[in-house]
């Protein structure tokens, strides 16, 4: 544990390293921020009760998907481009043979990276936007102690699923467009462009039992205080049922690479 802790640290270090993208980014973050917020007003002034958010949650979830983007990677990034460079260049054999787990150290890395862009990215424009606009702040303490868990969960959902796109490269000559595609569907999905329970019909129940709903729908649900008790635990339930589903799909993908696939340049 102590090695994964070390390489969490490193994570987090690394990307700290990067101020000037750091700052683009809380920019870049805080534009779109007020795009979707002056969007999302005029979309709630039609439809004052759509989804059964009124206004003040609508705008607390744009606030709440700009602060989680770069820390959940909804538009992928993180060790995903990094570890496809390795695969297609046979680099991937060098980590094989360390004598540690290379989900677990590539978890580890994300998980350091997720904290330092939740607080260096995150922090600001949730802030920009709390004192623009009237947001939904939790009543509990605890909830925000629960949105933090509900955050972590997210984190490793959203590398689960781009550990699973980053193996393909073993069989695809390039996985650029899948990785592509899958940041599409997280887009989509995810609620990142509209919440999920604004979704029609049957539509709306797929888009909430998919694995990307776990990456942000949740958490901004945790938030803003939409699932209490019984309904709590099983939005964490439903969190760690991906993650856990997923990630065992990861090990089982990455042992059946490892063992049948020969590596591209390796």
């Amino acid at each position: 544990m102590r090695l994964y802790a070390a390489v969490a640290v490193s994570g987090f270090k690394r990307y700290a390293t990067y101020r000037i993208a750091t700052v683009a980014g809380v920019f870049t973050n805080t534009v779109f921020g007020f795009i979707l917020a002056y969007t999302y007003t005029a979309l709630w002034d039609e439809r004052p009760h759509l989804g059964g958010y009124d206004l003040d949650q609508a705008l607390t979830f744009v606030w709440l998907g700009q602060a989680l983007l770069a820390a959940v990677a909804l538009m992928g990034g993180g060790f995903q481009e990094e570890l496809q460079d390795r695969i297609r260049s046979g680099d991937i054999a060098v980590d094989l043979y360390r004598p540690v787990d290379l989900q677990s150290w590539w978890l580890a890395t994300e998980l350091g990276r997720a904290l330092f862009q939740l607080l260096g990215r995150g922090v600001v424009p949730m802030g920009i936007g709390a004192l623009v606009f009237e947001l939904r702040l939790p009543a509990s303490p605890l909830t925000w102690l629960w949105f933090l868990l509900s955050v972590v969960l997210a984190v490793c959902v959203g590398f689960a699923v781009r550990y699973l796109v980053s193996l393909a490269s073993f069989w695809l000559l390039d996985g650029t467009g899948l990785a592509m595609l899958s940041g599409l569907l997280c887009l989509f999905f995810s609620g990142m462009i509209l919440p999920l329970n604004v979704f029609p019909g049957q539509l709306g129940e797929i888009a909430r039992a998919l694995p990307w709903a776990a990456m942000l729908q949740v958490p901004a649900d945790v938030f803003l205080e939409e699932h209490r008790g019984a309904g709590l635990l099983g939005a964490f339930a439903f969190q760690a049922g991906w993650m856990v589903v997923l990630l065992a799909a990861g090990r089982v993908l990455q042992s059946v690479a490892t063992r049948k696939v020969v590596v591209q340049g390796g």
